[in-house]
């Protein structure tokens, strides 16, 4: 199995952008976002890229604009997730957004949740501006919070779960906001488990 992760760039709204790929290109590809003290290297760091290669899926990390090796952008957020998603060819995606990357995804399932096969939120920020927009989407939801949070509130996955009809959430035991970083194996072995079966 080709668990090499390769480090490339597009360019989007005319700026180069840069991501890490790891699994086949046919392969679901669970799509991961980043927090504002982090970068795509975090998910090769704690080894979320090769596990979801090894496991037969493609594992894409982007650099969001403006953080590790992306330009800044011009344009909205929503559209450049919306232009990513395209331009990587991605077919229904489970996008990962922790925290500080709430500003790019909340807004595109807003609007385009029909382009994703499921969404898992690590305490993301801009939950309670995006309220009225998130109520009754039906996209598959897993929502990840450290009981530890002390930035976003374990309240804020309640309000998630009443607003979107098919969400979930799991709280990793005495990890914080970055939870994936403290409860990394925890955390691993919920995804998998959601992304499984969005593939039943």
């Amino acid at each position: 199995m080709n668990t090499n992760i390769s480090s490339q760039y597009l360019t989007i709204q005319g700026s180069k952008i840069h991501y890490l790929a790891a699994g086949a290109t046919n392969a679901t590809t669970v799509l991961f976002l980043h927090g504002a003290s982090f970068s795509a290297k975090t998910w090769q760091e704690i080894g979320s890229l090769q596990l979801f290669a090894q496991k037969g899926y493609r594992g894409i990390a982007v650099d969001l604009p403006g953080y590790g090796s992306s330009e800044r952008i011009s344009g909205s957020n929503e559209d450049f997730l919306l232009s990513l998603v395209d331009k990587l060819d991605l077919n229904l995606p489970i996008l990962v957004s922790p925290s500080m990357s709430g500003n790019y995804s909340l807004p595109f399932i807003a609007n385009n949740a029909d382009k994703l096969a499921g969404f898992v939120p690590i305490a993301p920020v801009r939950i309670l501006k995006f309220e009225e927009q998130l109520k009754g989407i039906q996209l598959p939801t897993l929502a990840v919070w450290g009981s530890n949070d002390r930035l976003i509130p374990v309240a804020q996955a309640d309000l998630l779960l009443k607003l979107m009809p098919n969400a979930q959430k799991v709280i990793l035991d005495n990890a914080g906001h970055a939870c994936y970083m403290r409860a990394t194996d925890e955390f691993h072995k919920h995804l998998l488990k959601f992304v499984k079966l969005l593939n039943c």
